[in-house]
């Protein structure tokens, strides 16, 4: 039987994007309030509330989790979310008032479509009215709006790519799950076959180009390669377990090998990568360090394929093809 993100308890999923200027948002929705985890690897991050979620820290829970197009711009839809979740009286009760936790990842999508269109407030606030239980679009929706891949050797030589997600269920009712944005800089690898499934294109766009072995050919030349800050993999691993916080953080930690399995370079001076955790805390397990490595290694896996699913659903757009277009 197969699963969608939107499977794990407690978790709905809505997007909102601009289809003319290649930009959008995607939120996950966490109820009331679900345990939350941080990992970012990438040289070149652009980030809401992350600090938050780390241990030792107050704050255990979140409420909502923002990914977003648009680069440090696209970080202003995030207020879009929290008028939504403040309207639904959800939030960290301070005393005086609610305040809802929304951590947040963008991407660059600047180079395509318009630079002056952003994700803002009041699509933040669409992508929530959107929310639902059901299966999410993939591909060019959401934060995938405007994503592209394999940018080793510019815009001339890259790849639409997208948002993808994947779940599966452990047993007895345990979910875990991913969902992300994919805007590397570098390949995309199968890992279950060892194909690479994307690249820089060649003059005949197949085969591609493997983005190590330009970098390779390039060392002692002026070749600096594409911007740093232009490039990441953004995401949220999510499951129904029940987590500490310091759990969560290492499930999102572990849930970054899938990255590492996917993409080639990944965690580069390049690319901002950064993943966020939620546990919903429906399901007892969790309390044990088997039940959380178990929990992280999964999580690291359906990262890989939602990796995937970001890159093959993706269809051309912006002037750029998909791998479908190939």
């Amino acid at each position: 039987m197969s699963f969608t993100f939107t499977d794990i308890p407690g978790i709905q999923v809505g997007q909102a994007e601009d289809p003319d200027a290649l930009t959008g948002c995607t939120v996950v929705l966490c109820g009331e309030g679900s345990v939350g985890g941080v990992d970012q690897r990438g040289g070149a991050p652009g980030t809401r509330e992350t600090d938050a979620l780390r241990p030792m820290h107050l704050v255990d829970h979140v409420h909502a989790v923002l990914l977003a197009g648009g680069s440090a711009y696209g970080l202003d839809a995030a207020a879009g979310v929290m008028k939504y979740l403040e309207e639904n009286n959800i939030g960290f009760d301070t005393g005086d008032a609610r305040v809802p936790i929304v951590p947040a990842a963008i991407l660059y999508d600047l180079g395509i479509g318009r630079a002056d269109i952003r994700p803002d407030a009041s699509m933040g606030y669409r992508a929530c009215r959107n929310a639902s239980k059901n299966a999410m679009l993939e591909g060019n929706y959401g934060a995938g709006a405007g994503a592209t891949v394999c940018k080793i050797l510019g815009a001339e030589k890259a790849l639409k790519s997208g948002i993808g997600a994947s779940c599966i269920e452990i047993g007895d009712g345990l979910f875990v799950g991913a969902l992300i944005a994919v805007n590397a800089v570098g390949d995309i690898i199968d890992p279950s076959t060892g194909v690479q499934i994307a690249g820089p294109r060649s003059d005949t766009g197949k085969p591609f180009l493997k983005t190590t072995e330009i970098m390779m050919s390039m060392v002692g030349a002026s070749f600096e390669g594409p911007r740093a800050g232009n490039n990441t993999v953004i995401g949220v691993v999510a499951t129904n377990a029940t987590l500490t916080k310091a759990a969560a953080n290492k499930v999102a930690q572990m849930a970054q090998n899938g990255i590492a399995r996917a993409v080639r370079p990944a965690h580069s001076m390049f690319d901002g990568d950064t993943l966020f955790s939620v546990a919903t805390c429906r399901h007892g397990a969790g309390s044990s360090p088997m039940e959380i490595t178990l929990i992280g290694e999964t999580a690291a896996e359906m990262v890989v394929r939602a990796i995937v699913r970001a890159v093959t659903m993706a269809s051309a757009a912006g002037g750029l093809p998909s791998v479908n277009d190939l």
